[in-house]
């Protein structure tokens, strides 16, 4: 399966206007956002698990990335309520559910070969980030591997710029923007490879949102083999 698979053009997609798509598994459902490949595959999805889902254990040769939007995920680690943002790096394994629901966001096959770092930022923890125009709070999720990821509250009204990226992918948590050719609504999910720039202007309600400033695609990304 390809969609969204050319990471050298722009991509935008309005998750909340999908359906969501059963999983292999019962009771967990996704909306897929980019994938190259099958039920293995380089993804980045939305993925809601229903109260008392799960995995059976597995291994994550090419890394897990999520942030947790709804509900709580589990694992044999713990507990990671709304807010959370977990890296688990190639050669993890872990045995995933939720007992009581939750919807993350999850990008799978998409670390460097050589990251092996284990980040675990659970809500409100992670360095304080400097302020750009327009922005109110800023917190910095991780930065290594060639990758920066923020958290960051927008101002209702104002007008805020991202430039200068080797690549961009955001997603909006809450409220939304307007790039003033489309409305960037919760669970927007956009992407921008080197060379654009992203200039908006917030909406009424202002936005929360999560972005990461990084090549699309690692020159040294996992190898993966269909």
């Amino acid at each position: 399966m390809l969609l969204n698979e050319d990471v050298s053009i722009p991509a935008r997609v309005h998750a909340n206007t999908l359906d969501w798509v059963p999983s292999p598994l019962g009771g967990v459902e996704r909306r897929m956002l980019f994938r190259i490949g099958d039920e293995k595959a380089r993804a980045t999805s939305i993925v809601r698990y229903a109260p008392g889902s799960h995995f059976s254990a597995h291994n994550h040769p090419g890394g897990e990335e999520f942030l947790v939007l709804e509900g709580t995920f589990q694992d044999e680690n713990g507990d990671y309520p709304a807010g959370s943002y977990v890296r688990n790096p190639p050669g993890s394994r872990h045995t995933p559910r939720s007992d009581g629901g939750c919807i993350i966001f999850v990008k799978l096959w998409q670390f460097r070969a050589d990251d092996r770092e284990l980040v675990v930022r659970r809500p409100r923890e992670g360095e304080r980030a400097p302020l750009r125009p327009g922005v109110e709070a800023a917190r910095l999720l991780f930065e290594g591997a060639g990758e920066r990821v923020v958290l960051e509250e927008w101002q209702a009204g104002a007008e805020v710029a991202l430039g200068d990226f080797p690549g961009l992918e955001l997603l909006v948590l809450d409220g939304g923007f307007s790039d003033g050719t489309d409305e960037l609504d919760r669970y927007t999910w956009l992407r921008l490879p080197a060379g654009e720039s992203l200039k908006v202007r917030v909406g009424p309600e202002g936005a929360r949102v999560w972005y990461k400033v990084a090549p699309l695609m690692h020159e040294r990304v996992c190898a993966f083999d269909d």
